[in-house]
């Protein structure tokens, strides 16, 4: 029997507010266990949570982004289970009434464009953190995290292979980056998922039997357990066996799921409407104020790439990834205007000393102006492509403009005829059998005189002036 794979994706982002949600403790990352705490965040006796009006529009921003209908009127709701993690309790949540519903957002894959549904979009409270002692059997709990804001985005179950989740995620962390409101960094937890997924029969309508999978702190993790977890339930299925509604960790060392725990039901939370915190109220008026102050999204961005700057769809899609690289190749074609030569070596040159040392583009050593600077050099034929490349090397090590290093080095490329000429004739008068070869019909050998030619003048010699010279010397 063959198997169609369901899954669908819950995301939890954090926002990146300068306090929590209901109260004024700062929401800074790293900082010293429980340095961020006060009796509202605590769950003291007597206390009050206020709402941070910025939580409100930060959700509101992403529900526009992914096309939500945000409703006129939603409502927190207080979420029970306990935990050491949970001083309350009880989590504060949205159930009946969340901020958004209804909306979508598009994914690329090597099959085209695919839609996928969202359910809903709805803002919550952050829990603490354990910290488990390995050297005894003692856990500790840092209450810092507790009440920072969340938005949770809630997928329909439209993905249909792992594959497809990986990319839905990266265009959810790329949405959320471009807003500015959650750095979507998964290692530190601030851009979570979880994966709900099932097998039914191809052609079926109807659902499987689901599990929901944790514990994934990388899109490739995703991916892996995603693909694991298909494996395993479908070699139940073919056996003949039920597969069991439970949440299974995923464990990166092993390259499994394991098993948790038994999945919870909606009910088990026993959600009700937070009795201190009052209905929120989102008029059109706000909705619009919110809507213009929306930055350009990725897609209208990687559309306007091709169109503005006649740029493949596949550059355009690598250069906005992020918003700080798209604005990083603007800034630079504004110095330089050839679009495409500035995207080969932000793809190419740039990327690659990026991924290797593991930096972000905001954290480049070559602003965008020294790459126009070293462009420019190139185009005007001061340097060579191959000497560009390694100016450009330097640049990334020290910080250095082009002009200087190429100042200081004596870089500028030899576009004197004579002194071309002089070491062409030098070249042939050494190889007398290539030549002899060559006015043969071993064309191929025209490589090598460039390679000879521009060994002696140590890369520096004008390539197109080596080529015209060679030929007319060797067909002279």
């Amino acid at each position: 029997m063959q198997f169609e794979t369901v899954i669908g994706l819950e995301v939890h982002a954090q926002l990146l507010t300068k306090t929590k949600i209901f109260c004024s403790c700062s929401t800074e990352f790293g900082a010293p266990p429980n340095t961020h705490t006060c009796p509202v965040c605590l769950g003291m006796p007597g206390v009050l949570p206020v709402l941070n009006r910025t939580v409100v529009e930060y959700a509101m921003k992403m529900a526009l982004a992914t096309h939500c209908r945000i409703l006129p009127r939603c409502r927190f709701a207080r979420k029970n289970y306990f935990y050491p993690d949970l001083p309350k309790g009880y989590q504060i949540s949205q159930y009946e009434l969340p901020l958004g519903v209804d909306g979508w957002l598009e994914i690329e894959t090597e099959e085209g464009t695919r839609r996928i549904g969202i359910t809903r979009i709805h803002m919550e409270e952050d829990a603490g953190k354990l910290v488990h002692d390995e050297t005894q059997p003692v856990s500790y709990v840092d209450f810092n995290r507790t009440g920072v804001p969340l938005i949770e985005i809630v997928s329909e179950p439209d993905m249909r292979s792992p594959e497809e989740a990986a990319a839905y995620l990266r265009t959810l962390r790329d949405i959320l980056r471009y807003l500015e409101i959650c750095d979507g960094n998964m290692e530190e937890g601030s851009f979570r998922c979880d994966a709900n997924i099932s097998l039914r029969p191809v052609g079926s309508s109807e659902f499987g039997t689901k599990t929901e999978l944790k514990n994934m702190n990388s899109f490739r993790n995703v991916q892996r357990a995603l693909e694991f977890e298909v494996r395993r339930q479908r070699a139940l299925l073919e056996k003949g066996q039920a597969i069991v509604q439970e949440t299974r960790l995923w464990d990166a060392g092993r390259g499994v799921t394991v098993s948790m725990r038994g999945k919870e039901e909606a009910h088990d939370y026993r959600y009700f409407p937070d009795p201190d915190l009052v209905p929120v109220e989102i008029d059109e008026a706000w909705v619009e104020q919110v809507r213009s102050s929306l930055p350009e999204l990725p897609d209208a961005k990687r559309e306007r790439f091709v169109r503005q700057y006649d740029l493949p769809a596949y550059d355009a899609r690598v250069l906005t990834a992020s918003k700080d690289l798209a604005d990083y190749f603007e800034a630079a074609v504004a110095a330089f205007p050839q679009p495409k030569t500035v995207s080969n070596w932000i793809m190419s040159e740039l990327m690659r000393e990026l991924k290797r040392d593991e930096r972000e583009i905001e954290d480049c050593p070559v602003p965008p102006a020294h790459l126009a600077e070293l462009l420019q050099l190139m185009d005007r034929n001061v340097i060579s492509g191959k000497i560009a490349k390694s100016v450009f090397k330097e640049m990334y090590e020290t910080g250095a403009s082009a002009k200087a290093i190429v100042e200081a080095k004596g870089l500028e490329q030899v576009t004197d005829e004579g002194a071309i000429e002089a070491v062409v004739r030098e070249v042939l008068a050494e190889n007398p059998k290539e030549v002899e070869s060559f006015r043969q019909g071993k064309e191929k050998l025209l490589g090598f005189f460039v390679g000879q030619v521009m060994k002696k003048t140590r890369g520096k010699a004008n390539p197109k002036l080596v080529n015209e010279m060679l030929l007319k010397a060797l067909k002279g």
